[in-house]
């Protein structure tokens, strides 16, 4: 099957899988976030795919969900700026997601936003508090990181393989 299908069944069946994995009682229990799998699902194939794309996106976003958690806690303890408590946390986090791309292992920005974005929409839904969000955020990008790959090679895998070019044909 060409590429584009083969791809297409791979990401249908499997959020159809995921999905319905977070809307398990024991997922929700773990305050699991399909969104934040899908995130991270996303997240791999934007960083290259493959195992490189599933590393950066586990490192970089399971760092970017730690800096969020720690500009929002920030935030709770710099009341006294009023309303420029929460914009100056932020602006800190996201200095520190860009100095920390000068370490091999973090050069996934994007990634590491992600993962910022990801924490922080739990929190500010107030579905958790920031230490109660970081273990479901993880648990939930290392998700979404594994159905990232396994949708990779499974729609390798439907894929139509080319054929190889004949030999002999010119002969």
């Amino acid at each position: 099957m060409p590429k584009l299908a083969a791809l297409t069944v791979s990401v249908c069946v499997l959020a159809v899988i995921a999905t319905w994995i977070f809307g398990l009682d024991a997922a929700k229990a773990l305050n699991l976030q399909v969104w934040q799998a899908f995130i991270a699902w996303g997240c791999h194939f934007h960083a290259g795919g493959k195992v490189t794309g599933c590393r950066n996106t586990l490192v970089c976003m399971i760092f970017g969900a730690l800096v969020g958690m720690a500009a929002v806690m920030l935030a709770g303890q710099m009341g006294a700026l009023g309303t420029l408590a929460v914009p100056i946390a932020v602006g800190i986090g996201a200095s520190v997601i860009c100095l920390a791309s000068a370490l091999p292992f973090l050069t996934a920005i994007p990634a590491s936003v992600y993962g910022f974005a990801a924490i922080a929409g739990l929190i500010v839904a107030g579905k958790a508090s920031p230490q109660a969000a970081i273990l479901p955020t993880v648990i939930s990008i290392v998700i979404g990181a594994a159905f990232g790959i396994v949708s990779e090679y499974l729609a390798g895998a439907l894929a139509k393989k080319e054929a190889p070019a004949a030999a002999g044909a010119a002969a």
